[in-house]
């Protein structure tokens, strides 16, 4: 058995398997109450899978109380859905009080994934970091939990959270099987250097009747550039096109301009991401004994809702702001600590995955007929915009301004 010795203190020991953006918020947060932390990795090294984000003004705020550096973080982005004929169907909208509460801008900022999760590795202390270590199983005890990895080691902690990703060994133990299901959609996303003739800080979600088509700005090493992508209908185990440049320039040929040109100012072999996007059910518990589960190994999120990495590292945050400075040890106290922190996120969280989940229907299953009147109705009345503000943003505007800890002070 592993043993820390004096920075891994009875009462303190926090085991998180898992060094995706979910496990390392969390580990931050843990950190900063005094918590002895260790991050347990099955691979070598993390490594954050996927293109650009798009990251919310509250997961803005968690980060630079952890201590992220703003500068040059992301790039502002003013968020418009639009149909391929590039009629402006919606326009997200910022709400003031969320911008005079944090000091920061509008809603949405850009960036590459790889650097954004760069910006949090930079802060976990040294020694944090556990590679090489594949969870294989947990034992709960009285007073404990036994977390067992397949390399043989084994470490005692007071509690583990989870945050394996999608297909989650811990999840699986601690709920049973994850039910993942494929919902129907793939996306191909890709990122390049900026382009001439695109509006400043506009990014667009636009939609012919079978594919979506996006992009917006984005900050790669602190340079300008874009995230562009395309969703497309699929199916578990449909085969993947051979020549991607040629599947792809065929989507983008029905889409408005700057679409069709992000195609030749992309590197096909190292600047596209193919995702093949599964969900589960929707839990209504992420906590069992000493056990709590976070991010994509309780909610896989599907690229209509835009924000799965944030509502990972927002878990993090409200994972620790819930346990506070107990001693977790004290079994009473950390199953009040974990119901608070299912009481804030779990309808939340499960919202927006199950509204994600039905933009994507709506924008990629209906029949024709239905499709076609879909398209009348968004292109001729708000119905969309209000879709949007009434599911998405008023809920998340709440969150926001309920976390004045994290607000500016005037």
């Amino acid at each position: 058995m592993l043993n820390y010795s004096e920075n891994w203190r009875a009462g303190k020991r926090v085991a998180v398997v898992g060094a995706g953006p979910g496990g390392v918020s969390a580990a931050l947060a843990l950190h900063k109450l005094g918590y002895d932390v260790r991050v347990f990795e099955r691979n070598a090294e993390p490594k954050p899978i996927g293109g650009a984000v798009l990251l919310a003004v509250p997961v803005l705020a968690v980060l630079r109380y952890y201590g992220v550096d703003m500068e040059n973080f992301g790039s502002f982005t003013i968020t418009e859905f639009r149909n391929n004929k590039d009629r402006l169907r919606a326009r997200l909208s910022f709400n003031a009080s969320v911008e005079k509460s944090f000091g920061i801008k509008g809603w949405h900022y850009g960036m590459l994934r790889s650097n954004a999760f760069a910006r949090m590795m930079e802060l976990m202390p040294d020694g944090m970091l556990v590679p090489d270590s594949d969870f294989d199983s947990y034992v709960e005890q009285p007073d404990s939990v036994l977390v067992n990895f397949k390399n043989g080691t084994q470490v005692e902690a007071d509690i583990l959270v989870g945050a394996d990703g999608i297909r989650s060994g811990v999840s699986k133990q601690a709920f049973g099987d994850l039910g993942l299901f494929h919902v129907g959609l793939r996306a191909w996303l890709a990122w390049c250097d900026p382009l001439e003739g695109i509006p400043a800080n506009t990014g667009r979600i636009i939609h012919s009747r079978k594919y979506q088509a996006s992009f917006f700005p984005m900050l790669h090493d602190g340079k300008p550039g874009y995230e562009w992508w395309i969703v497309e209908p699929s199916k578990e185990g449909a085969p993947v096109p051979t020549d991607v440049k040629a599947h792809v320039a065929n989507i983008l040929k029905d889409f408005p301009d700057p679409l069709p040109r992000f195609l030749n100012a992309t590197d096909m072999t190292t600047q596209i991401f193919k995702w093949e996007i599964y969900n589960r059910p929707s839990l209504e518990k992420w906590s069992t004994g000493r056990v709590v589960c976070l991010g994509d190994a309780v909610h896989p999120v599907s690229p209509y809702a835009a924000y799965g990495m944030g509502m990972a590292i927002e878990d993090g945050y409200f994972l620790a702001r819930a346990l506070g400075r107990c001693n977790l040890r004290d079994m009473p106290k950390v199953t009040q600590a974990f119901s608070v922190f299912e009481n804030e996120r779990v309808a939340y969280v499960n919202h927006n995955v199950e509204f994600a989940r039905k933009l994507g229907n709506v924008f990629h299953q209906l029949p024709y007929p239905l499709a076609k009147l879909r398209d009348f109705v968004f292109d001729h009345t708000k119905f969309l915009h209000n879709m949007i503000s009434k599911d998405y943003l008023s809920e998340a505007e709440k969150m926001s301004l309920s976390l004045q800890e994290l607000h500016q002070k005037t």
